[in-house]
Parts: C-alpha cells; sequence; structure tokens
C-alpha cells in the first residue's frame, strides 16, 4: 500500500470479567470514569453518550479527536468489554485501559492491541 495511504493507529480491546455489578451498572459512574480516561491520556473529547439498559447493562462511548473509547457491560455476568482505539503516535490508549482495569479491579483481564493503518492489522502482545 502506498505510504500515502498509511497512517498508524492503536487499538487496544480488553475483556475484563469479575467486576463489581454496581461499578458496571451505575451508568453515571461509567460516563464519569471513562470521560476521565480520556483526559488521563490527553485525548481531546468531542461527545460522551451513553445508555442504560434494561433490566441491567451499560455502554458509554467517548467519541474522541483521535478515534473513541467505550464500554459494553453485562453486570449479571460481571463482565465488560472495554476498547480505546486512537490515530497517531502521540495519544496510548494502554493508559486509558490501565485507568479504567484501576477502578474496575476486574479479577481476570484478556487484552489484545492491534496496530492498524499499516496495510495490515497487526496483534502484538500487550506490553
Amino acid at each position: 500500500m502506498p505510504s500515502e495511504h498509511q497512517t498508524f493507529g492503536r487499538h487496544i480491546v480488553v475483556d475484563a470479567w469479575g467486576i463489581e455489578f454496581d461499578k458496571i451498572n451505575n451508568l453515571d459512574f461509567l460516563k464519569h470514569h471513562m470521560e476521565h480516561a480520556a483526559t488521563v491520556i490527553g485525548a481531546t473529547i468531542l461527545s460522551v453518550s451513553g445508555w442504560s439498559f434494561n433490566p441491567y447493562g451499560a455502554t458509554v462511548m467517548v467519541v474522541l479527536s483521535e478515534s473513541h473509547l467505550s464500554i459494553h457491560t453485562y453486570p449479571e455476568k460481571e463482565f465488560a468489554a472495554i476498547d480505546g482505539y486512537t490515530c497517531g503516535e502521540e495519544i496510548d490508549p494502554k493508559m486509558a485501559m490501565d485507568y479504567l482495569l484501576n477502578i474496575f479491579q476486574p479479577k481476570h483481564v484478556f487484552t489484545k492491541k492491534i496496530i492498524r493503518g499499516s496495510g495490515d492489522l497487526v496483534i502484538v502482545p500487550m506490553e
């Protein structure tokens, strides 16, 4: 692929199990910490949207100038699917994931880092 079409982005996906029900069923708590995670990494927040589901669960999307952070929760299973994608080399989504995992304190975490924009998706081990 020609270099003028190449971009660099890091996409981190996290499956987090064993999270306290009340932490991931509270939309205001989730929005606050997702927004704070964006500020921790120095990203520019364009919008924050969140939805609560009946009887439980939530989704929060933080749209960034650099891309996005998102979380989808399944409190009844003590599970959250979290991801962060940032374009460019300045903003590292791993720092946002580290912040969120510190807040949520899951018992089990499965993480993948994907390097995007080089013409091929490259999955690398997490540091």
